[in-house]
């Protein structure tokens, strides 16, 4: 039986993660940096998109014009009020899941366009997910992603890794050092485009971003993986 300290802990967590830390984020991924780099990362979806990860909505306004359905999915509710008021004035279709990234629930081959921005970092099955992002694509459809992970530059990385249990209670399951292309990799999704960088205004171990493109690797090639999965 639980003890009331435990109880108390997972309740102030709750409140935590339900409450206060979406609103944190919400507000810090608004800044002007954040939507630059949305912008410029959505300009080449198409067609009938999906995006995993979806959050609070903050893509929407960023979507072209080429954009003719958006199916999202995401495993809680954030922020309903906010998100509704986003959805309102989409000019495409949003079809909005309460879902895990995991096990899509959608048919093989379904999207002209998948999307991942600053997500892969939290889902606690990466590889499983992108799986299924490359399951659901087109043959020639592409995965768009712009995402955060462990830097190049050694001095970073060694407190990434140190940092990175804290992270993932401050940041609700938020992990600073995956290897995100070479998950991508894993998945069997060939990386067309990579852009490394580290994003201005943000503290260095969340500020190693990877950009790019990645389509259906049909040959069944994958990198190995890590020895601790990573």
């Amino acid at each position: 039986m639980p003890s009331y300290e435990g109880v108390s802990r997972d309740l102030d967590m709750g409140l935590y993660s339900t409450y206060i830390f979406p609103r944190l984020m919400d507000w810090g991924m608004s800044r002007a940096g954040f939507q630059r780099l949305r912008s410029e990362m959505l300009q080449s979806a198409r067609g009938e998109v999906l995006e995993i990860g979806f959050g609070t909505g903050l893509n929407l306004p960023h979507y072209p014009i080429g954009v003719t359905r958006l199916h999202a999915v995401d495993p809680a509710p954030l922020l309903p009020d906010r998100v509704a008021t986003r959805l309102a004035v989409s000019p495409f279709p949003v079809e909005l899941v309460h879902q895990s990234a995991e096990r899509l629930p959608y048919d093989e081959g379904a999207f002209d366009c998948v999307v991942s921005t600053w997500t892969l970092c939290t889902i606690p099955d990466p590889l499983q997910a992108l799986r299924e992002v490359r399951r659901v694509l087109k043959p020639a459809g592409r995965f768009l992603f712009l995402e955060h992970g462990l830097s190049d530059d050694a001095g970073t990385a060694v407190w990434q890794e140190r940092l990175n249990p804290i992270q993932q209670v401050i940041g609700c399951g938020c992990n600073l050092n995956r290897r995100i292309d070479r998950l991508i990799g894993q998945a069997e999704l060939d990386i067309v485009r990579l852009d490394r960088s580290m994003m201005d205004g943000v503290p260095r171990i969340t500020g190693a971003l990877y950009r790019g493109v990645a389509t259906p690797d049909r040959t069944g090639i994958s990198l190995q993986p890590d020895a601790d999965g990573r």
